[in-house]
Order: C-alpha cells, then structure tokens, then sequence
C-alpha cells in the first residue's frame, strides 16, 4: 500500500481514533495497559476494565473499536477479539467518519425487524466471518 493511501485511511478513521485515544488515556489513568500491535493502539486492563466488564448484557462488551484504538476488558480479552476487532479497524478505515452512524443504523433496523442487534448487525456479521473468534485455550 503506498505511504499516501496509508495516511490517508489514518486521517479518514481520525475522528474516532482521537475519541479512542481519549479513552484509553483514562484507562491508563485508572491502572491499565497499552501496547501498539499491526499500527493499532490496544488499550486493556485496570480499574476502567474491571468495571467495564462488569457491565451487564447488552450494554456491556469485552473490547470495542474506535478508529485505530482498540479497547479491551483486560488482555485474555484482547488475545481473544483482536483479529475481531481488526476488522473493525478496517471498516474504519473504509467508512471513517460514517462508520459509527452506520453501525448504529444497522443495528437499530435489526431491532426493528425483531432480530439481535448486535449479531446481526452488518457489520458485526463481516467481523465474526473475517476472524473467527479465538478460542481461550488456543
């Protein structure tokens, strides 16, 4: 890929990665990690992580994606959804600033026709085809 292509998916999902980078920096703030992994930053852990993790169902999860950061409950979680949650860092970089419009659209039209939001959320369903998720003992 040509190193202008390459800026510009970065600048493209910016807005976002920005609002992550924000996140993750209280993350850090309250005990937690960091680690660059593949031109993404990956933040995981802490005091932010256990309480994330204690969230209940639906609004809970184990890691998200904003742009080019990925936030994760601790790092099992990480190891786990990270190739996941790179495919997420795609769609970023293909939607940018559309993306989370998108992603939310999708969800709530698959509220509307009585079926799961989140796994039949387009976008969610190229996810779990594109990397299947990791098993924790693999």
């Amino acid at each position: 890929m040509s190193r202008t292509l390459h800026i510009a998916r970065y600048l493209w999902a910016g807005p976002y990665t920005g609002l992550g980078l924000l996140l993750g920096t209280s993350m850090l703030l309250l005990g937690g990690s960091w680690r660059r992994h593949l031109g993404v930053i990956e933040f995981f852990g802490g005091a932010a992580g256990a309480a994330l993790a204690r969230v209940p169902q639906p609004l809970g999860f184990s890691a998200m994606t904003l742009g080019h950061v990925i936030l994760a409950v601790d790092r099992s979680a990480l190891a786990q959804l990270r190739r996941h949650e790179h495919v997420h860092v795609r769609q970023y970089e293909r939607w940018g600033p559309f993306f989370l419009p998108a992603y939310l659209l999708s969800s709530f039209l698959q509220l509307l026709r009585g079926r799961n939001p989140y796994r039949e959320n387009h976008f969610e369903r190229q996810a779990f085809a594109l990397a299947p998720r990791r098993r924790a003992d693999s």
